[in-house]
């Protein structure tokens, strides 16, 4: 079990419309006209961009012959969908994309995560986060900061509560001697982090050192998704400096599933990770 996502509900219940369309050899334009839907609108709900009225729903169900347990399934995932996340709330601050992104990281309930050189979004301490906002977007108003630096403290609530998270953050050495927001900030940051690991059973820092050789990782940041129903493949995130996408072709996430393992066959141990973050705070103490 995980928390439940209308963004996940969507896309299962699209996916699943579409591998039963192709099983009955049905084109999209074909299938449309049978339930009076076209085909563009069909392709956004197979995509998991749009949800389904009832009606229409039951009318697909008809035509393609659903069983009825599947049937009851696809009827839940529809009810799901058109339920609003947290993250609906915010429309106005992000695009579509990084919504999306909002509602397939609280469906997930595995997150591994790679960062060059800041602490993970889901790790953040709010003054943190906050001087990483306002870094990144030296333009941007106040009341719109707080707010973006508010979504990244909802987004860590995952990491806590009866079916939390599990995620594995990987990153450089270098997030342990970028001073962003400060010497104080960063110290605690630092202190935060050490407290999470030692709170959180689902949660495993791993640290690349300096001294480590290269790997497939090297020059990027991004997040993979695995969802707990095995019938959806896993997703990755990818963040640039004015942009982020999600990726869903099964060759690139699977190229970036080696990275991360590559990233994280060269990082050191949880307890050596522990270490090295400690003898940092020293240091800034």
């Amino acid at each position: 079990m995980t928390s439940p996502s209308p963004v996940v509900a969507r896309w299962d219940l699209g996916r699943r419309l579409r591998e039963k369309r192709d099983l009955l050899g049905l084109t999209g334009a074909a299938a449309g006209r049978l339930v009076g839907l076209s085909p563009t609108f069909l392709s956004d709900v197979e995509n998991g961009k749009k949800n389904l009225p009832e009606d229409r729903l039951e009318a697909l169900i008809t035509s393609y012959e659903f069983g009825d347990d599947e049937a009851a399934e696809l009827r839940a995932l529809r009810l799901e969908a058109s339920q609003r996340g947290w993250w609906s709330q915010f429309g106005g601050l992000f695009a579509p994309e990084v919504l999306r992104m909002y509602g397939y990281e609280h469906g997930a309930n595995v997150v591994l995560s790679y960062d060059g050189s800041l602490v993970s979004g889901l790790l953040q301490t709010r003054d943190y986060a906050q001087a990483v906002i306002e870094s990144g977007s030296p333009n941007v108003r106040l009341a719109e900061a707080d707010r973006r630096v508010e979504v990244r403290m909802i987004r860590q609530r995952r990491l806590a509560g009866d079916n939390p998270l599990r995620l594995t953050a990987v990153m450089s050495e270098a997030a342990l001697h970028q001073q962003i927001g400060g010497r104080e900030v960063l110290l605690g940051q630092l202190r935060h982090l050490i407290a999470m690991i030692e709170r959180l059973d689902t949660l495993d820092v791993l640290i690349v050192p300096f001294s480590a050789p290269g790997h497939a990782a090297l020059g990027g940041s991004f997040d993979l998704f695995t969802f707990p129903s095995p019938t959806l493949p896993s997703l990755a995130w990818l963040q640039t400096l004015t942009a982020g996408a999600i990726v869903d072709d099964p060759t690139m996430v699977r190229e970036y599933s080696i990275a991360h393992a590559s990233a994280v066959g060269v990082a050191l141990s949880k307890t050596d990770s522990v270490g090295l973050i400690n003898q940092r705070v020293r240091d800034l103490s």
